[in-house]
């Protein structure tokens, strides 16, 4: 009778054992139901497998924390998941669940710095992204510098436009620092092959003079013919005479007009007072102005001024004379769309 009781009872177990064995491969390779567009799951640094699975279960992300974690151990990777958020995609089964963990592929967010903005500018739109750690908050443009590593420096144009990707809880600090990177490395690497005979003294001119010619460019392709512009005038010891300068140097003060006493005023930025180059970039520029500044188009204009076209596109002109009728060209385009 003993042995008759023994017999069911291992027997029992078997199935049960059984059962559950089917139930787990069942489990690991059966597709999640989540929503068509994924779904958000945050693994906070140092939590354990145990923790993950319920947290898992708790969402209605798997039925069975305990497969999750069993099968985590018996792969060998329970001590191998990584932090990070993760976007989880639909019909994923609990294996490749485990397997992005390990794999540390964490959602990724953008910023995009455009080309143009000041550091200010810039600095606004950092603050403001929902995704990244802010760590700078009501510091001053010096003490960013400081914190970045760069004290003493003016931040302006420093940094490197372009689209920057990066996952939730990146600091502001460490993003700032991939940009300052990116620029520093670009230019570096355009400054050794640049062209001879070129009027800057040093790699951060030609950054003073790409931010310039970013401003002053209302047709990208353009740019190198603006370049030439103030190359030649610099040569020739013109002053540049450039209105972006002039509302860089007035600040806040720029209401959008710029008027007589303005261009009579003398601040480090005014280019119709001072000659050369003004101390610092105005702009954050872009890869295609740095090209320009080194690059510039050969020809005798000395002036240009907008055609008022749509396009953006501008007069250049050898002498002061033929500057002269551009300029009432303009004035005259600009009259009679106004007039319109």
């Amino acid at each position: 009778m003993i042995y008759r009781i023994l017999a069911v009872v291992v027997l029992t177990v078997a199935t049960l054992a059984t059962w559950q064995w089917v139930q787990y491969e069942s489990f690991k390779t059966t597709p999640l139901e989540l929503p068509a567009e994924g779904l958000l799951f945050d693994l906070k640094p140092g939590t354990s497998m145990k923790r993950v699975a319920y947290g898992l279960e708790q969402k209605g992300v798997i039925s069975n924390a305990l497969y999750f974690r069993s099968m985590a151990r018996l792969s060998g990777q329970a001590a191998k998941i990584q932090a990070g958020e993760f976007l989880i995609p639909s019909q994923i089964t609990p294996e490749k669940l485990l397997a992005l963990f390990v794999s540390g592929k964490v959602r990724q967010y953008s910023l995009t710095l455009v080309e143009g903005w000041t550091f200010r500018e810039m600095m606004k739109v950092v603050s403001e992204h929902g995704s990244l750690t802010h760590t700078l908050a009501g510091l001053s443009d010096k003490d960013v510098m400081q914190q970045l590593g760069f004290p003493g420096q003016h931040p302006e144009g420093r940094f490197f436009p372009d689209t920057y990707h990066f996952p939730k809880g990146t600091t502001d600090l460490a993003f700032l620092k991939r940009a300052y990177s990116a620029m520093s490395r670009y230019l570096a690497h355009e400054w050794e092959r640049r062209e001879k005979n070129l009027p800057y003294k040093s790699a951060y001119e030609v950054l003073i003079m790409a931010s310039i010619i970013e401003r002053e460019s209302g047709l990208a392709e353009e740019r190198p013919k603006i370049a030439g512009v103030f190359v030649r005038r610099l040569q020739k010891r013109m002053r540049l005479q450039t209105d972006p300068t002039v509302i860089y140097g007035m600040g806040e003060r720029y209401d959008g007009n710029i008027r007589r006493r303005d261009l009579r005023e003398e601040t480090p930025y005014n280019t119709y007072v001072i000659k050369g180059l003004p101390p610092t970039p105005i702009s954050m520029p872009s890869a295609e102005s740095i090209k320009a500044a080194l690059h510039p188009a050969k020809g005798d204009a000395l002036y240009f001024v907008a055609t008022g076209d749509a396009d953006g596109s501008s007069q250049f002109s050898a002498t002061l004379e033929q500057h002269n009728r551009a300029v009432r060209d303009y004035l005259r385009t600009m009259k009679k769309r106004h007039n319109k």
